[in-house]
């Protein structure tokens, strides 16, 4: 530790700070900037190892689109997401005094409970404290250099252990990717907090799912009530990408789940596209919402028979990045498989082979 360097930070936690930084206008909530810092880390760790055997190696500099991954604490743009607000505009959700305010897409408000039924009507069984929930998908993420055109790479398979339990802890989960442009692959890379955590929205686990409100108003009050804003993007948007983040890496109550889409069937600006595809190909029903102040733009793939999610697609829809016109794609990924397991590495039987 010295003057220049107060906080005792080490050249690689410096350069994933400096890659981050440029992630704000990506709009990335805190747990992802968490989530991959740790894994920048690891790869500009790993980068600098090569160097000293091949004085021609450069560190890769990627931006890492948000991957599906388990949320976790947001310690490193000092902002909670799950944060109790004394001000009136931040606790409670914003009502429309018209339909021309609301913005709301009638046929998304209809999709979306048919959503909410079909979630209600699965059967699901409890996931232990003791246990990880698991999940694989297929993604495909932007490999562009940093303030570069967006350039998809290779399909690649991410799977993601979940820690389950009330915490405190400070390991969330595993995460490992295989294939062609995977970021370590074949590896199983921790995903770690500064600081424990305990079951919350910045870590959430079955048995924390199964405590919130079921009824749509009530869950609805306190989903603002313990929402922050992430940076400049609206109550309303944090609140649907908090959701977002919940539905390919967790197992939900159907009761949950159910609730959930209502509340989101309850936010402005949601709409329905009524045909778009995930990253296996299978066609679906897009739920998304644009924020103004946003500079990117998340959706949500269900599937047109069942209703079950399938995966998301991203896409910036504004800013100084060469070749980003409006609704440039930069990831897209599917769930493939979700289970329950008993430790890390293992897979369900339905994903083996």
């Amino acid at each position: 530790m010295n003057a220049d360097n107060p906080h005792g930070i080490g050249p690689a936690e410096s350069e994933a700070e400096e890659l981050l930084a440029t992630s704000a206008a990506w709009d990335l909530s805190p747990s992802r900037h968490l989530h991959h810092k740790e894994v920048l880390m690891h790869q500009i760790d790993q980068d600098r190892v090569s160097d000293t055997r091949t004085s021609t190696a450069q560190p890769r500099r990627r931006l890492l689109r948000p991957a599906m991954v388990l949320p976790v604490a947001a310690a490193l743009t000092g902002v909670l997401v799950v944060t109790a607000s004394g001000n009136d505009n931040a606790s409670t959700p914003r009502r429309a005094d018209s339909a021309a305010e609301s913005a709301k897409d009638d046929s998304a408000s209809a999709t979306l409970d048919r959503i909410a039924a079909a979630a209600m009507s699965r059967d699901v069984k409890p996931v232990k404290d003791s246990q990880l929930v698991y999940a694989e998908s297929l993604t495909r993420e932007n490999t562009g250099t940093l303030g570069g055109p967006v350039r998809l790479g290779a399909l690649h398979k991410t799977e993601v252990w979940t820690v389950q339990g009330s915490g405190p802890t400070t390991t969330t989960g595993w995460m490992r990717e295989t294939g062609k442009d995977a970021v370590m692959p074949g590896q199983r890379i921790p995903i770690v907090t500064p600081t424990p955590v305990h079951a919350g929205l910045d870590h959430p686990t079955y048995t924390w799912l199964a405590t919130l409100p079921t009824d749509p108003e009530a869950l609805r009050t306190l989903l603002y009530a313990q929402t922050k804003p992430w940076g400049s993007l609206s109550q309303d948007e944090t609140v649907f990408r908090n959701v977002g983040d919940l539905l390919g890496s967790t197992i939900m109550p159907p009761a949950t789940a159910s609730a959930l889409y209502k509340v989101v069937e309850r936010i402005p600006g949601v709409t329905v596209i009524p045909d778009t595809v995930d990253a296996a190909g299978r066609h679906g029903i897009g739920i998304t919402r644009k924020d103004p102040a946003s500079a990117t733009r998340d959706e949500w793939i269900f599937n047109k028979n069942t209703l079950a999610y399938l995966g998301s697609r991203s896409y910036m829809t504004a800013g100084k990045r060469t070749g980003v016109t409006a609704d440039t794609l930069y990831g897209i990924d599917a769930i493939m498989e979700r289970g329950v397991v008993d430790k890390p590495g293992e897979v369900p039987a339905s994903a083996e082979g």
